[in-house]
């Protein structure tokens, strides 16, 4: 039988020079004896797996939100995805498997309900308090405060590099906020981290353009506009195969594979280049390491922006976030209206709070909610015919 020990021990031999070992791992925000049996990031994984967070993102939805039907995409069946491309793309560069899967696991649950309409309704209404939402930063908070499970400190007492890649996580649609604290503010992430922002990416590309032809909103003539989606079609070389449903599966699954291969050898070529000693020389240095060829970035680009005018902006989807964007204006300022309406552990009684204040648990309570409970708390305020308890 294996012991910590063991593992941190074939990891310093499988590993690559640039991987992030267990052994050593940045400090946890509060001093924890060491896992006889398990490694630092092994515990980071199983912590947040088990996070209520982290269950809640199976009632929070991307694009299509909840009222849209059960087949699409939920945060929590895209953070799987991004975790498995992730662990597959990391395997193949000898790298930290379970610091990717850490990563990968916490990077959503930030996440406000209704995808990013409801980010962007909420960003917007703060800014009214001269604050903003940023749900990086709000992943960060769940894990670091928010989360109550140890009696000893708060949050989940997670390790640095697990951190900082949450912190750090960036995308088209996921920036670093202006708040990360302090001490994680000039240590860049590893190239595990690097890993699950090109993980991300990949998997919402993907899984939008499937849901898109699924939902009705794009079809296959529309796509025929990508180069990407043209090399995918010659690929398969079954375009008039009468199964749809698996034409499509074929198709988006080698648009994954594709891009898998770009991405590792682009990546691989500029690891040679580098030719990093240590995980540590990765975080000192700028800029990302793992990315796409320049070619592969263009026709990415070119995909990115055919989903954004043919689905993002589609009349139905259009309509279905106008209607979740007024769900949450509503709710924010029915709460604001009378804060008192709020639970008493999200609105203590007993203290007075700023504007500001008052603007930050209001958005970070909605924030907490799946799509289910906000249609239903909007019901039970907004409905006079249910209960309001």
């Amino acid at each position: 039988m294996r012991t910590r020990k063991d593992i941190e021990e074939l990891e310093s031999k499988a590993l690559a020079p640039y991987a992030m070992k267990s052994s050593d791992a940045g400090a946890r925000q509060y001093d924890e004896p060491a896992h006889e049996w398990r490694t630092s990031f092994q515990r980071d994984r199983d912590r947040i797996v088990h996070a209520e967070a982290f269950r809640k993102l199976e009632y929070k939805t991307q694009v299509f939100v909840i009222f849209e039907g059960d087949y699409y995409r939920t945060r929590l069946t895209h953070t799987i995805e991004v975790a498995q491309l992730a662990r597959t793309l990391g395997r193949n560069l000898r790298l930290n498997e379970d610091l990717i899967e850490a990563i990968a696991l916490a990077h959503d649950l930030g996440h406000p309900p209704f995808g990013h309409a409801g980010e962007a309704v909420l960003n917007e209404i703060v800014r009214e308090a001269d604050i903003e939402f940023n749900h990086n930063f709000r992943s960060y908070e769940i894990v670091a405060k928010l989360e109550k499970k140890y009696p000893r400190f708060p949050g989940l007492n997670l390790t640095r590099e697990v951190l900082v890649g949450i912190l750090k996580h960036q995308t088209v649609f996921d920036m670093p906020g202006a708040d990360i604290p302090k001490q994680y503010r000039t240590e860049g992430p590893t190239l595990e981290a690097q890993i699950v922002d090109v993980a991300d990416s990949l998997a919402y590309l993907n899984h939008d353009v499937d849901d898109g032809l699924t939902s009705g909103c794009i079809v296959e003539d529309d796509l025929m506009e990508s180069t990407l989606w043209q090399k995918a079609v010659k690929k398969i070389g079954v375009q008039e195969q009468p199964d749809r449903d698996m034409f499509r599966y074929q198709v988006v699954k080698e648009l994954i594979d594709m891009q898998v291969k770009d991405l590792l050898k682009a990546t691989y070529e500029r690891l040679k280049k580098l030719d990093f000693k240590s995980a540590q020389e990765v975080k000192d240095h700028k800029g990302y390491v793992v990315a796409f060829s320049d070619a592969m970035h263009r026709e990415r680009e070119q995909l990115q922006k055919l989903l954004d005018e043919k689905l993002y902006h589609h009349w139905r989807v259009e309509r279905m976030t106008t209607k979740a964007r007024r769900i949450i204006r509503d709710l924010f300022d029915v709460y604001l209206k009378n804060p008192k309406q709020l639970p008493y552990g999200v609105f203590p009684r007993d203290k007075k709070f700023s504007r500001s204040q008052v603007y930050a648990i209001i958005c970070n309570y909605i924030a907490s909610m799946t799509d289910r409970f906000a249609l239903d708390e909007h019901k039970r305020l907004f409905d006079p015919y249910q209960r309001s308890e």
